[in-house]
């Protein structure tokens, strides 16, 4: 159409002529930088997040699960993996967390409860807005409380939910244990053995807080077998009021199936102990 343009009229001078074409020109650069980019997005993407709620307990001493909801919902989501979540647990008012943040968040939920506590119990869960197939509850390795040392019984939830390539696509949600390194190592081991062995090439994405740092023995162990999508300045992620340590983190697996568009460590100093992380990833087919 430009060139046509140009034809049809009449120019009193050369430099009219140049100067059209000129115009022609950039308008066609930018009709196929936009094409350019309009194919990147072409791309099915997934959001994910992960969260430590410290069983709905904020750093003012509130149970405020409709702000921990809130929160997510800022950041719409797909797929959320949940620490801490209590189930009937006295000291949060005996409510279902797990439940009542899907109600408020509009999305399907699945509870792995690690260990009884004060009645009710105390666990990991996910949070889903993509139809989940498959549930599987796992207990991880830990090393049993003693008179001198409180340690917790630890375990994953593992959901296969539909994603939006109409395939398969595993979310684990996991969390080890807080004080015993020992245990960590292990556990990190029994993640790479159950979800990450040879023989299984579903693409999976695990979140979680490890309580470990990216340099400590179970991060580098689950990165035998995981991509670590974390930011290049590895921002810390606890305690959330004056971070100063990473603890939190995404993986995915295998590396070729998932292209990290954006990750980061959001800033939320009050409705939980630990900031959220968050990352899209853009789906390879």
């Amino acid at each position: 159409m430009c060139y046509s343009s140009i034809i049809k009229r009449r120019y009193s001078t050369f430099k009219d002529l140049t100067s059209t074409v000129s115009v022609c020109l950039r308008l066609a650069i930018v009709v196929c930088a936009t094409a350019v980019t309009v194919a990147g997005q072409e791309l099915p993407s997934v959001r994910v997040l992960c969260y430590n709620i410290h069983y709905g307990q904020g750093n003012d001493g509130v149970y405020d699960i409709p702000r921990l909801a809130q929160v997510i919902n800022r950041l719409k989501p797909d797929l959320v993996a949940l620490q801490e979540v209590d189930v009937g647990v006295e000291r949060s008012g005996r409510i279902h967390e797990a439940q009542r943040l899907g109600q408020l968040t509009d999305m399907a939920v699945r509870y792995g409860p690690t260990q009884h506590y004060q009645g009710g119990l105390y666990g990991n869960a996910v949070l889903s807005r993509l139809p989940i197939l498959d549930v599987l509850i796992q207990p991880l390795p830990y090393t049993e409380s003693t008179v001198e040392r409180t340690t917790y019984p630890r375990g994953a939830i593992a959901v296969t939910v539909r994603d939006p390539n109409d395939q398969p696509l595993r979310f684990i949600s996991t969390h080890f244990q807080h004080n015993v390194e020992e245990d960590r190592v292990a556990e990190a081991h029994a993640i790479n053995r159950l979800f990450a062995n040879e023989a299984d090439n579903i693409p999976t994405i695990l979140a979680g807080d490890m309580n470990a740092t990216p340099a400590a023995e179970p991060v580098t162990v689950l990165q035998q077998r995981w991509t670590n999508a974390i930011d290049k300045s590895a921002a810390p992620s606890a305690p959330s009021r004056k971070p100063r340590s990473r603890i939190d983190y995404i993986f995915f697996r295998p590396t070729g199936q998932f292209r990290v568009v954006e990750t980061r460590v959001i800033d939320e100093p009050m409705a939980s102990d630990h900031c959220p992380v968050f990352a899209v990833f853009e789906l390879v087919k």
